[in-house]
């Protein structure tokens, strides 16, 4: 007898011991009554020793049948637990979720949406890092890469957050110092504060209806954090170029102005990537849920829209 067919047995000849019956025994292991017999006079001529004794009235357990039951059951009860850990890890939401977003999007949205997570979830540990630096979750040890660019990855999966519009805005301290910004060349007077990425281009690019404009602009400062470029915008260096759900706060506060709004500039997509996997696990596949739900419900105000 091969050990794969020694531990079917196992289980035959255990749930025979925990029955007393071949009648009950092949009916909860869904098999012929006629294959439990089989298996049980295998078993016993492979180990050579008698484990039942089996009577037209009663079925008995031999003392050597007790004692090699005792490590059936144990071999089992392992098999289960086997089999618990991976309904748990492939079902349940468990272990280590780790996710990195941009500085300024990840305060406002992400780490909101991870909040509601970590309350629905209280088996996973998170962690969370805000960067503005270019992240390749191929390289990375992470779960979730959230991303701000005009298409989606090509290297990860990916889920569709959230659209994010850029304008030019400028503080009145500014505005009433310049001169004034009434058409889009109007702009080639101004200095600019600008995000600095990979993905953004020293021209300007401005849409009205289906007129297109690209200028070419003079960059004061650049930054790699919008939160940043919204500071030296509102302290009156120049016209600052920011994401709207960074600037929209500011406006409503009246201490920054949006410039030409009959204009549109980029608008550039949230995504939240994951590489790309058949058994996406269950915490992230709920975390990711999660920030869609997030973005869904408190997009128009992030987006000041």
């Amino acid at each position: 007898m091969s050990p794969l067919d020694q531990l079917g047995a196992m289980a035959v000849f255990a749930r025979i011991v925990e029955t007393l019956s071949y009648t009950q025994a092949a009916a909860s292991l869904g098999v012929a009554k006629s294959s439990v017999s089989k298996d049980i006079a295998r078993l016993e001529a492979s180990l050579g020793v008698v484990l039942l004794r089996r009577t037209t009235r009663r079925i008995d357990v031999t003392e050597i049948g007790r004692a090699y039951y005792a490590y059936c059951a144990r071999v089992l009860a392992e098999q289960k637990g086997a089999n618990q850990f991976l309904r748990q890890t492939t079902e349940e939401p468990v272990g280590n979720l780790r996710v990195t977003a941009p500085v300024t999007f990840g305060n406002r949205a992400v780490m909101p949406a991870l909040c509601r997570f970590v309350e629905r979830n209280a088996l996973v540990q998170s962690d969370l890092e805000l960067t503005d630096r270019t992240v390749d979750p191929q390289e990375a040890d992470l779960d979730v890469v959230v991303v701000i660019s005009r298409d989606p990855p090509d290297n990860a999966e990916s889920r569709m957050l959230m659209p994010i519009e850029w304008g030019l805005y400028a503080s009145p301290a500014y505005l009433s110092q310049h001169p004034p910004v009434r058409v889009p060349d109007d702009l080639r007077r101004h200095g600019f504060l600008s995000f600095r990425g990979p993905a953004h281009s020293p021209a300007l690019m401005l849409r009205k209806g289906k007129r297109e404009i690209e200028l070419q602009v003079r960059h004061l400062l650049r930054v790699n954090n919008s939160t940043a470029v919204m500071r030296g915008t509102t302290s009156g260096l120049g016209v600052g170029y920011l994401p709207q759900y960074v600037a929209n706060e500011a406006v409503h506060a009246g201490t920054l102005t949006r410039l030409l709004p009959d204009w549109s500039s980029e608008t550039r997509i949230a995504y939240a990537t994951y590489l790309e996997s058949r058994y996406l696990l269950p915490r992230v596949r709920l975390f990711i849920d999660t920030l869609v739900e997030y973005c869904q419900e408190h997009g128009h105000a992030l987006r000041g829209t």
